[in-house]
């Protein structure tokens, strides 16, 4: 049974060749110093070549070799994905240096003539597709200022993946993705970089402290202001409160007392106020010290000082004849 598999597996010639030694081995013991077994892992393909000259393809698995026909194995192939990362020194359209790491993921075709001409006719895969990676970047980065080399990742991967699609193809490979893994411009131009954005975002930072300022400033204002209206609205009130009083005052004081002028009994009122206010000023707490005159003739004088000024005021008001 064992034998019908490999018959219907290897090559023609092969597995004349094993059959012809096979009957040999039975009258001749010997000739199992001539057969060879091979095991061929998974995921490898090893090459058959049989004098020098390909012969086939070993799959995975356990495979005969046969040493007396020449046959012996070439080397193998891998049908792992395999990964290639591949860093390029490039200048950008601003001329800024940069180094960017490009990923590549591929594969070798499973197909014979995939397999034959990943073989034979490339014999460096990997330089092969890091001479791609550099070409591509090094022809489209230049094109790209340093900013926008960040927002085009996508597009450099892209242009970078059909370059090597449309190469490797012919070699039997086949490129699985590609991604711009990291783009690192010099240290100083990142430091640069940072201070900009941070300089940007102290101005945006200053912007709202002035703005937040200028709300406070105008509140402030806005409460002084009213406060003010307020306090003229409740002196204007109260004024209009001591002179009801004050008239009402000096109409009780001459319906009592008889001979007695309105001038006199004002005197007689900003006397008693003048001698409350000093009393105020002597008992309060933390209050200032203010020297004023003290004596009888201080009230007159006072009041002679205050209706002298109105009385200059209405004169002023009053119209020329």
């Amino acid at each position: 049974g064992q034998f019908d598999a490999y018959s219907r597996t290897a090559p023609e010639p092969t597995a004349r060749l094993f059959f012809d030694c096979v009957r040999a081995r039975v009258f001749h013991p010997s000739i199992d110093d001539m057969i060879c077994f091979t095991c061929v892992p998974t995921g490898t393909i090893q090459v058959v070549q049989q004098c020098g000259k390909f012969s086939h393809f070993a799959r995975p698995g356990c495979q005969i070799i046969i040493p007396c026909t020449g046959q012996g194995i070439a080397g193998s192939i891998s049908t792992r994905i395999q990964s290639l990362d591949v860093e390029v020194e490039t200048k950008t359209r601003d001329n800024v240096f940069v180094n960017i790491v490009v990923s590549t993921q591929y594969m070798v075709l499973s197909e014979e003539n995939h397999l034959y001409d990943a073989f034979y006719k490339l014999t460096d895969s990997r330089a092969q597709i890091r001479s791609y990676v550099f070409d591509v970047v090094r022809s489209t980065v230049p094109r790209i200022k340093l900013d926008d080399v960040f927002e085009s990742k996508e597009e450099i991967a892209q242009s970078v993946k059909e370059m090597l699609t449309k190469a490797m193809q012919d070699f039997g490979y086949q490129i699985i993705n590609t991604l711009v893994t990291d783009i690192a411009p010099d240290a100083r131009v990142k430091q640069a970089m940072n201070e900009i954005n941070a300089a940007q975002r102290a101005r945006v930072a200053a912007q709202d402290r002035a703005e937040a300022d200028k709300i406070m400033v105008v509140k402030a204002a806005e409460a002084d202001a009213e406060s003010k209206y307020l306090a003229g609205t409740g002196m204007a009130r109260q004024r209009q409160a001591i002179i009801a009083g004050l008239r009402e005052s000096v109409v009780d004081f001459q319906s009592e007392i008889t001979g007695i002028s309105s001038k006199d009994v004002l005197d007689l009122m900003m006397m008693t106020q003048y001698y409350d206010t000093l009393k105020d000023i002597g008992t309060s707490k933390g209050s200032n010290t203010i020297f004023l005159p003290s004596g009888p003739g201080a009230v007159a004088d006072a009041a002679n000082a205050i209706r002298n000024g109105m009385m200059q005021a209405h004169a002023a008001n009053a119209p020329s004849r």
